[in-house]
């Protein structure tokens, strides 16, 4: 229980209100809080069809990778990443949630009945994806996709 309470801290400590944050968390019948990203992390969002392989090869060569997302229906799938990040990230058909954005964002324990869930959640040490092994795992994922005849972002 102490890893759950560590990365309830973790995420709300970006909230411009911590205390609050976590009070409307606890309350929040659908699980969520609205985060502002580009504090502690930003967010790379992938197509699921790309995401989900591209998790896949993550999980190969990590012990752990960082906090990923996932919207109903795996539709698209949210690494966290560095802050700093969507700023510089160039890649055709991801989107960036860093400054100025905000994410919704469920308990890390709690079920959600609003979609979003976590795939695989934050354990509150501020563990995040390098990009840098993000992006190469994409490419594995779209050159195991087209291996296959599809294209990432088909649905």
């Amino acid at each position: 229980m102490a890893g759950v309470r560590t990365a309830v801290a973790w995420l709300a400590s970006v909230a411009p209100d911590p205390e609050s944050c976590l009070r409307e968390w606890e309350e929040d019948p659908l699980g969520v809080a609205l985060l502002p990203a580009g504090r502690g992390w930003d967010v790379l969002i992938l197509p699921g069809r790309l995401g989900r392989p591209t998790l896949d090869v993550l999980c190969r060569v990590l012990d752990q990778p960082g906090p990923v997302l996932a919207d109903f229906g795996d539709a698209r799938i949210g690494f966290l990443v560095p802050p700093g990040t969507a700023a510089r990230w160039l890649g055709t058909g991801i989107r960036t949630a860093g400054a100025g954005t905000w994410i919704v964002v469920p308990h890390p324990q709690r079920m959600t009945s609003g979609g979003i869930r976590w795939l695989i959640p934050p354990d509150g040490s501020g563990t995040l994806t390098d990009p840098a092994l993000l992006e190469l795992a994409m490419h594995e994922a779209a050159a195991g996709l087209a291996g296959e005849g599809r294209e990432p972002d088909d649905a």
